[in-house]
């Protein structure tokens, strides 16, 4: 009987032939909701998990998984210790989506210093000279700091080498880096113009950007953060962008997606929002389904998966 890979969310082709090629029963989900997920995935062996929430309650209604595989790069959408408890591997794809995450805040870096949201709003507007009290900058001489040197940090700082820029690199767990100088925390926020952020999300990172960050920055300093909206105080950002303690931001998380509305964000002509797409691209997304698809195989195959965020002991 064919083991059965049950996919909340769809994924690209790609990742489903190849289950299907290998001889699994593919089962797409009609909600992401826990209980249809439950009553859908009862037989499961195998998940691929796009943004669910998938906590305690599902992993222990779904004793036959072995594997959830994410679909992207972070997993705070997991409950991995109960996950690692329940004897179910948890992994992700982190080769997948680096590049792509790279180029994203390249444009969103290049956004921001030649205010290209505002320009294309006010001219379609009919205000082709809100330029003339509008300007942007050069790149060219002035610092970027990165905060987070891992896959995607390490190619943005790669990415970002032709545009003459002094690079300004924080990471506690590295002592050295191909690209720039590594610095203190306190040195690249005091001392750059731009401030990256590539942390993941966990307990350690979470609103680690808030108050005290923001006045340590210039306020001709602009902050993207591509990473989790939960590693920046929202509403600290928002008080930061409005008294002008920092000069702008470039958004691409949020504490809450999709963003509400009603969010102050919204409103902030300092502000270039997009929403959550650093990585969305069919070549990363074609990534993505064949990674996780094949992580399921390993384990689905009795091996071991090549990218576990978690360790599982073997099974008598």
């Amino acid at each position: 009987m064919a083991k059965i890979v049950y996919i909340p969310e769809d994924i690209a082709n790609v990742g489903k032939k190849f289950l299907k090629d290998k001889g699994y029963d593919v089962i797409l989900g009609t909600g992401t909701d826990a209980q249809t997920i439950l009553r859908e995935g009862k037989d499961a062996e195998g998940i691929i998990l796009r943004t669910s929430q998938f906590g305690k309650d599902i992993i222990d209604g779904l004793p036959n998984v072995q594997i959830i595989a994410r679909h992207g790069v972070g997993f705070d959408n997991v409950d991995v210790d109960a996950a690692t408890a329940a004897g179910k591997w948890v992994t992700n794809t982190p080769l997948a989506n680096a590049s792509s995450v790279a180029e994203t805040a390249t444009s969103l870096l290049l956004a921001m210093a030649k205010n290209l949201k505002n320009d294309i709003t006010h001219m379609a507007d009919d205000d082709f000279f809100y330029k003339n009290s509008h300007k942007g900058m050069d790149l060219e001489g002035k610092t970027l700091g990165i905060v987070g040197y891992g896959k995607i940090g390490k190619m943005f700082a790669k990415k970002v080498q032709g545009l003459d820029m002094n690079i300004l690199i924080y990471d506690p767990f590295i002592s050295e880096v191909e690209t720039g100088k590594l610095v203190s925390r306190k040195e690249l926020l005091e001392s750059s113009d731009f401030v990256s952020l590539h942390l993941p999300a966990n307990a350690q990172t979470k609103e680690s950007f808030g108050e005290e960050e923001f006045k340590l920055m210039k306020k001709t300093a602009y902050l993207i953060n591509l990473s989790r909206g939960s590693v920046v105080n929202e509403s600290a950002l928002i008080n930061a962008l409005e008294s002008k303690t920092i000069a702008g931001a470039a958004l691409d998380v949020y504490s809450q997606e999709p963003l509400p509305m009603n969010s102050p964000l919204f409103s902030l002509e300092n502000v270039t929002l997009t929403p959550h797409i650093a990585s969305n691209t069919g070549e990363t997304m074609d990534r993505m389904a064949l990674h996780a698809a094949m992580e399921v195989d390993r384990v689905l195959s009795g091996n071991e998966p090549k990218w576990a965020v978690n360790q599982v002991l073997a099974k008598n």
